[in-house]
């Protein structure tokens, strides 16, 4: 029986895949240059990045990589994790009242074999005021989350509309990752 290595340290890709009841190891990936390259598009750079830390992530006989990378994306440009509280201010004002695309990439790696695939979801969030934004950047929520929001958090209360899966917006596309586990096998 191939175990499973999460190459993540998120632990909210470790609550998705234990609450969807795949077992797993966490192994984070080391040493992983998350710079997005000149012309790289959204798509390319979290495959990308999920191809880069599924090899860069310690793996023995029998195991297989799951890694995966999350970004946000407005008028083709990627928001990732805000710089500051301005920056997380910034962010959620050219949000709201507006759609996005919460894009994520994912690897699966093993003897043998490397699979990339990409999960896109469509969020809307509602109109914000000022004092909603600056009281959400005060709460710490938005600061270590691509594009300064989560949506299993305090943010939720913002979200008008998704179109597409719920946990790629949280940060791992579960049924696209148990559809490539099921063809191999695991």
């Amino acid at each position: 029986m191939k175990s499973l290595v999460l190459a993540s340290s998120s632990p909210r890709r470790s609550e998705i895949l234990a609450a969807a009841g795949i077992p797993f190891v966490k192994r984070p990936p080391e040493g992983v240059d998350e710079t997005l390259l000149p012309g790289e598009s959204a798509t390319g750079y979290v495959v990308r990045l999920a191809v880069e830390k599924a090899r860069a992530t310690r793996r023995s006989d029998g195991e297989v990589v799951l890694a995966a990378d999350t970004c946000v994306v407005l008028d083709e440009e990627i928001l990732g994790k805000p710089a500051g509280p301005d920056d997380a201010a910034r962010m959620l004002d050219r949000l709201q009242g507006r759609p996005h695309q919460v894009i994520t990439g994912i690897c699966l790696a093993g003897d043998g074999f490397e699979i990339g695939d990409l999960a896109c979801t469509t969020v809307r969030f509602s109109p914000l005021t000022p004092s909603e934004i600056d009281e959400y950047v005060r709460s710490g929520e938005p600061m270590d989350k691509a594009g300064a929001y989560g949506i299993q958090g305090l943010a939720s209360r913002f979200v008008e509309r998704i179109d597409g899966c719920y946990f790629n917006v949280m940060g791992l596309p579960v049924s696209l990752v148990y559809r490539h586990l099921t063809s191999l096998g695991l």
